[in-house]
Protein backbone atom coordinates (compact mmCIF):
# COMPACT_ATOMS: atom_id res chain seq x y z
CA UNK A 1 0.00 0.00 0.00
CA UNK A 2 1.17 3.62 -0.82
CA UNK A 3 -0.87 6.49 0.66
CA UNK A 4 -0.58 9.73 -2.06
CA UNK A 5 -1.02 12.79 0.28
CA UNK A 6 -1.84 16.23 -0.31
CA UNK A 7 0.65 18.88 -0.21
CA UNK A 8 0.15 22.26 2.06
CA UNK A 9 0.27 26.07 0.98
CA UNK A 10 2.44 26.11 4.72
CA UNK A 11 5.83 24.60 5.17
CA UNK A 12 8.00 24.35 7.59
CA UNK A 13 10.96 26.92 7.43
CA UNK A 14 14.56 25.67 8.04
CA UNK A 15 15.76 22.16 8.25
CA UNK A 16 19.01 20.48 9.36
CA UNK A 17 19.40 18.13 5.88
CA UNK A 18 22.34 19.34 3.29
CA UNK A 19 20.89 20.69 0.54
CA UNK A 20 18.56 19.19 -2.07
CA UNK A 21 20.56 15.96 -3.68
CA UNK A 22 17.97 15.53 -6.95
CA UNK A 23 19.56 11.81 -7.14
CA UNK A 24 18.55 10.83 -3.46
CA UNK A 25 14.91 11.74 -4.69
CA UNK A 26 12.27 8.89 -4.77
CA UNK A 27 10.54 8.61 -8.24
CA UNK A 28 14.24 9.46 -9.90
CA UNK A 29 12.54 9.47 -13.78
CA UNK A 30 10.44 12.93 -12.88
CA UNK A 31 14.06 14.79 -12.32
CA UNK A 32 13.92 16.13 -15.45
CA UNK A 33 10.56 17.92 -15.04
CA UNK A 34 11.20 18.51 -11.36
CA UNK A 35 14.93 20.50 -12.34
CA UNK A 36 12.85 22.08 -15.42
CA UNK A 37 10.55 23.69 -12.72
CA UNK A 38 12.87 24.04 -10.23
CA UNK A 39 15.01 26.32 -12.55
CA UNK A 40 12.08 28.56 -13.63
CA UNK A 41 10.65 29.12 -10.00
CA UNK A 42 14.73 30.36 -8.67
CA UNK A 43 14.78 32.19 -11.64
CA UNK A 44 11.88 34.80 -10.88
CA UNK A 45 12.77 38.02 -9.09
CA UNK A 46 11.08 38.11 -5.82
CA UNK A 47 8.35 41.01 -7.17
CA UNK A 48 7.97 38.76 -10.46
CA UNK A 49 7.33 35.87 -8.14
CA UNK A 50 4.43 37.29 -6.24
CA UNK A 51 2.78 38.39 -9.38
CA UNK A 52 3.21 34.31 -10.87
CA UNK A 53 2.36 32.61 -7.61
CA UNK A 54 -0.62 35.32 -6.79
CA UNK A 55 0.25 35.97 -3.17
CA UNK A 56 0.49 39.11 -0.96
CA UNK A 57 3.53 41.35 -0.24
CA UNK A 58 3.34 39.90 3.42
CA UNK A 59 4.47 36.58 1.98
CA UNK A 60 7.12 38.06 0.60
CA UNK A 61 9.80 35.60 2.62
CA UNK A 62 8.18 32.33 0.46
CA UNK A 63 8.86 34.27 -3.28
CA UNK A 64 12.62 34.66 -1.72
CA UNK A 65 13.08 30.96 -0.53
CA UNK A 66 11.99 29.83 -4.42
CA UNK A 67 15.22 31.77 -5.17
CA UNK A 68 17.51 29.53 -2.78
CA UNK A 69 15.46 25.95 -3.13
CA UNK A 70 18.68 24.13 -4.14
CA UNK A 71 20.96 26.14 -1.40
CA UNK A 72 18.76 26.12 1.48
CA UNK A 73 18.74 23.43 4.01
CA UNK A 74 16.38 20.27 3.87
CA UNK A 75 14.04 18.25 6.02
CA UNK A 76 12.04 15.14 5.69
CA UNK A 77 8.82 15.81 3.55
CA UNK A 78 6.24 14.84 6.11
CA UNK A 79 7.80 16.99 8.57
CA UNK A 80 8.19 20.00 5.93
CA UNK A 81 4.25 19.98 5.21
CA UNK A 82 2.70 21.49 8.05
CA UNK A 83 -1.44 22.35 8.21
CA UNK A 84 -4.40 20.79 9.12
CA UNK A 85 -3.83 17.21 7.57
CA UNK A 86 -0.49 16.91 8.79
CA UNK A 87 -1.21 18.46 12.15
CA UNK A 88 -3.92 15.15 12.54
CA UNK A 89 -1.48 12.80 11.34
CA UNK A 90 1.36 13.46 13.38
CA UNK A 91 3.99 12.29 11.33
CA UNK A 92 7.00 12.77 14.18
CA UNK A 93 5.30 10.06 15.89
CA UNK A 94 5.16 7.84 13.56
CA UNK A 95 7.58 4.72 13.62
CA UNK A 96 9.78 4.38 10.20
CA UNK A 97 7.84 0.69 9.43
CA UNK A 98 4.40 3.28 8.80
CA UNK A 99 6.25 6.13 7.27
CA UNK A 100 7.23 4.01 4.22
CA UNK A 101 3.52 3.61 3.41
CA UNK A 102 3.07 7.46 2.74
CA UNK A 103 4.24 9.76 -0.06
CA UNK A 104 3.22 13.28 -0.91
CA UNK A 105 1.83 14.32 -4.64
CA UNK A 106 3.63 17.83 -5.58
CA UNK A 107 4.10 20.72 -7.72
CA UNK A 108 7.29 20.66 -7.59
CA UNK A 109 7.99 17.52 -6.85
CA UNK A 110 5.70 15.72 -8.71
CA UNK A 111 5.41 12.82 -6.53
CA UNK A 112 8.36 12.39 -2.77
CA UNK A 113 8.21 9.59 -0.40
CA UNK A 114 7.58 10.56 3.28
CA UNK A 115 11.44 10.80 4.09
CA UNK A 116 12.63 12.43 0.98
CA UNK A 117 14.62 15.79 1.99
CA UNK A 118 13.26 18.29 0.09
CA UNK A 119 13.69 22.26 0.92
CA UNK A 120 11.03 25.15 1.43
CA UNK A 121 9.51 26.49 -1.28
CA UNK A 122 6.18 28.04 -2.52
CA UNK A 123 4.16 26.50 -5.62
CA UNK A 124 0.66 25.43 -5.89
CA UNK A 125 -0.75 23.36 -8.77
CA UNK A 126 -2.70 25.92 -10.12
CA UNK A 127 0.53 28.05 -10.68
CA UNK A 128 1.15 28.61 -14.33
CA UNK A 129 5.14 29.16 -14.99
CA UNK A 130 6.33 30.69 -18.14
CA UNK A 131 2.44 30.65 -19.44
CA UNK A 132 2.24 27.02 -18.90
CA UNK A 133 0.43 25.28 -16.69
CA UNK A 134 1.93 22.68 -14.17
CA UNK A 135 -0.49 20.23 -15.81
CA UNK A 136 0.74 20.96 -19.01
CA UNK A 137 4.60 20.42 -17.87
CA UNK A 138 4.07 17.14 -15.65
CA UNK A 139 2.17 15.33 -18.73
CA UNK A 140 1.74 11.64 -18.11
CA UNK A 141 4.97 11.63 -15.69
CA UNK A 142 3.06 11.65 -12.10
CA UNK A 143 0.66 9.11 -13.59
CA UNK A 144 3.36 6.74 -15.24
CA UNK A 145 5.10 6.33 -11.95
CA UNK A 146 1.45 5.88 -10.17
CA UNK A 147 0.36 3.32 -12.77
CA UNK A 148 4.05 1.28 -12.23
CA UNK A 149 3.05 1.60 -8.40
CA UNK A 150 -0.62 0.17 -8.60
CA UNK A 151 0.50 -2.87 -10.64
CA UNK A 152 2.05 -4.43 -7.06
CA UNK A 153 0.41 -2.41 -4.00
CA UNK A 154 -3.02 -0.68 -3.34
CA UNK A 155 -2.74 2.90 -4.16
CA UNK A 156 -5.10 5.25 -2.09
CA UNK A 157 -5.20 8.39 -3.58
CA UNK A 158 -5.82 11.57 -1.09
CA UNK A 159 -4.99 14.40 -3.14
CA UNK A 160 -6.93 17.45 -3.77
CA UNK A 161 -8.35 17.71 -6.99
CA UNK A 162 -5.92 20.47 -8.37
CA UNK A 163 -2.75 17.80 -7.48
CA UNK A 164 -4.55 14.94 -8.87
CA UNK A 165 -4.98 16.78 -12.53
CA UNK A 166 -1.01 16.54 -12.43
CA UNK A 167 -0.88 13.04 -12.59
CA UNK A 168 -4.29 10.91 -12.11
CA UNK A 169 -4.58 6.70 -11.52
CA UNK A 170 -8.14 5.67 -12.66
CA UNK A 171 -6.98 2.51 -10.70
CA UNK A 172 -6.26 4.44 -7.31
CA UNK A 173 -8.66 4.18 -4.42
CA UNK A 174 -10.27 7.43 -2.80
CA UNK A 175 -11.20 8.41 0.01
CA UNK A 176 -14.44 11.01 0.63
CA UNK A 177 -15.69 12.22 4.03
CA UNK A 178 -18.87 12.72 4.89
CA UNK A 179 -21.29 13.89 7.36
CA UNK A 180 -25.04 12.97 8.45
CA UNK A 181 -27.12 15.81 9.02
CA UNK A 182 -30.15 16.36 10.64
CA UNK A 183 -33.04 14.92 7.98
CA UNK A 184 -30.45 11.76 7.50
CA UNK A 185 -29.58 13.34 4.43
CA UNK A 186 -25.33 12.97 3.59
CA UNK A 187 -23.00 16.33 3.20
CA UNK A 188 -19.04 16.37 2.00
CA UNK A 189 -17.35 17.91 5.14
CA UNK A 190 -15.14 20.27 3.61
CA UNK A 191 -13.80 22.09 6.34
CA UNK A 192 -12.78 19.39 8.63
CA UNK A 193 -12.39 17.17 5.28
CA UNK A 194 -8.17 17.53 5.93
CA UNK A 195 -8.49 16.08 9.31
CA UNK A 196 -10.08 13.38 8.62
CA UNK A 197 -8.20 12.25 5.90
CA UNK A 198 -4.96 12.88 8.32
CA UNK A 199 -6.43 10.47 10.90
CA UNK A 200 -7.33 7.94 8.63
CA UNK A 201 -3.61 7.87 7.03
CA UNK A 202 -2.15 7.81 10.06
CA UNK A 203 -4.25 5.12 11.25
CA UNK A 204 -3.72 2.66 8.13
CA UNK A 205 -0.03 3.55 7.63
CA UNK A 206 0.39 2.45 11.55
CA UNK A 207 -1.40 -1.32 9.95
CA UNK A 208 0.11 -1.05 6.45
CA UNK A 209 1.44 -4.39 6.55
CA UNK A 210 -2.75 -5.72 7.17
CA UNK A 211 -4.12 -3.24 4.50
CA UNK A 212 -3.73 -4.94 0.64
CA UNK A 213 -7.10 -3.71 -0.62
CA UNK A 214 -9.70 -1.32 -0.64
CA UNK A 215 -11.97 -3.88 1.77
CA UNK A 216 -8.50 -4.29 4.29
CA UNK A 217 -8.50 -0.12 4.64
CA UNK A 218 -12.19 -0.30 5.71
CA UNK A 219 -11.64 -2.77 7.89
CA UNK A 220 -8.19 -1.62 9.28
CA UNK A 221 -10.49 1.91 10.09
CA UNK A 222 -13.55 0.03 11.60
CA UNK A 223 -11.45 -1.32 14.26
CA UNK A 224 -9.85 1.78 14.94
CA UNK A 225 -13.47 3.17 15.84
CA UNK A 226 -14.12 5.06 12.34
CA UNK A 227 -17.14 4.76 10.85
CA UNK A 228 -17.08 3.70 7.11
CA UNK A 229 -18.39 2.67 3.77
CA UNK A 230 -17.23 1.56 0.40
CA UNK A 231 -18.55 2.54 -2.88
CA UNK A 232 -16.47 0.70 -5.12
CA UNK A 233 -13.13 2.02 -5.11
CA UNK A 234 -14.03 4.84 -2.84
CA UNK A 235 -13.60 4.39 1.12
CA UNK A 236 -16.34 6.51 2.76
CA UNK A 237 -15.88 8.15 6.27
CA UNK A 238 -19.26 9.16 7.77
CA UNK A 239 -18.57 11.81 10.84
Amino acid sequence: MLIILPPSETKAHGGNGAALNWDGLSFPALNPIRREIAAELQSLDVDEALEVLKISEKLRAEAESNRQLENSPTMPALERFTGVLYDALDAPSLPPEARRYLAVGDALFGLVHADDLIPHYRLSGGTKLGGRTLKSRWGTAISDELRALAEDELVIDMRSGTYQQLGKLKEAATVRVESVQEDGSRKVVSHFNKHYKGKLAQVLALHGSEVESIDDAARVAKAAGMSTELRGSELVLVV
